[in-house]
């Protein structure tokens, strides 16, 4: 069973003291789609596929740009509070070598890929504080040719971010978290009635992760391996999907079609949910971002 998070090439953090905070992304999901198994029951029969389209609305940039702010104060101040010495973010923008760095137009809107049967797109914010906005190899997985484009930017930046550690001393922390609207609960969530969503908020696994560049060289990296969740009722959820009668009697149809052995029709079932945010989704939001803030912090704290 994995744990909470995962860690890689721990010892390139250790006798880390003087840090510069470098990239802060914080990504809101605001449309996810997610498939699952053959159903059971009848629609078992003929191999129905339950498929699940969640979509966030009533979130303003203003309010993402809110959260990522206060995230990002949040993750400055208990740097400072584990004894860390954090430098200003100005001396690696103005390097000679920063120039090189790939920015990208914030806030980046990117499609992600949040596991095997789900899909998502996203909107990246950065800190007001940080002029430019740009992200190292792994910190997401973008498709489609931009996908591309920012694999091979974040090569560059790599490079850049490692020379400027290694002149001046000082190790460069990198952190992007990802938070999710919708709690999926995944796997075992499908079931003939379909995906079980609720509005719950969590900061996703594999696509929040903070990593350190050594002056040394190395790259440690520390990713969260399961959700960060914070209970509460953040949107409000309805269902909108079209055609929902239409679906349901092609089901009953190829299932009784099935039934007698005149082949396996694939219909399945598709629902759509509008998930309007309530005010708490701020707060839910920030709270998500801030205990991630803590949890990452303690591990790198602790290898140090």
């Amino acid at each position: 069973m994995s744990g909470p998070l995962r860690v890689d090439s721990a010892g390139a953090a250790k006798g880390t003291q003087s840090v510069t905070v470098g990239a802060f992304n914080v990504g809101f999901i605001f449309e996810s789609v997610d498939s699952g198994k053959a159903t059971g029951g009848m629609i078992g029969a003929f191999g129905g596929t339950t498929r699940a389209k969640s979509m966030l609305v009533g979130v303003t940039p203003a309010m993402m740009q809110a959260i990522t702010d206060a995230a990002y104060a949040d993750f400055q101040a208990q740097l400072k509070a584990r004894g860390f010495t954090v430098a200003d973010h100005a001396q690696l923008f103005a390097a000679p070598d920063f120039g090189r760095v790939k920015a990208m137009a914030a806030p980046y809107e990117a499609n992600v890929r949040l596991d095997k049967k789900s899909n998502g797109k996203a909107t990246y914010y950065k800190p007001t504080a940080l002029s430019k906005q740009f992200m190292l190899p792994g910190d997401i997985e973008s498709s489609g040719m931009s996908g591309m484009g920012l694999t091979m930017a974040a090569g560059t930046n790599q490079y850049v971010v490692s020379q400027f550690a290694k002149s001046s001393g000082q190790a460069v922390i990198d952190v992007v978290y990802l938070i999710d609207f919708s709690e999926l609960k995944r796997p075992g969530a499908f079931s003939m009635g379909g995906l079980q969503i609720s509005s719950g908020m969590a900061v996703v696994d594999d696509y929040s992760k903070l990593k350190l560049v050594s002056p040394r060289g190395g790259v440690t990296a520390i990713t969260v391996d399961q959700p960060i969740s914070v209970e509460g009722d953040f949107a409000s959820k309805q269902d909108v999907t079209k055609d929902a009668g239409l679906q349901k009697a092609a089901n009953v149809a190829g299932g009784v079609a099935a039934a007698f052995g005149f082949g396996g029709m694939r219909f399945g079932k598709s629902k759509t949910f509008n998930f309007t945010a309530k005010p708490e989704y701020e707060a839910g939001a920030l709270k998500a971002a801030t205990l991630a803030n803590a949890r990452l912090l303690d591990q790198l704290a602790a290898l140090r």
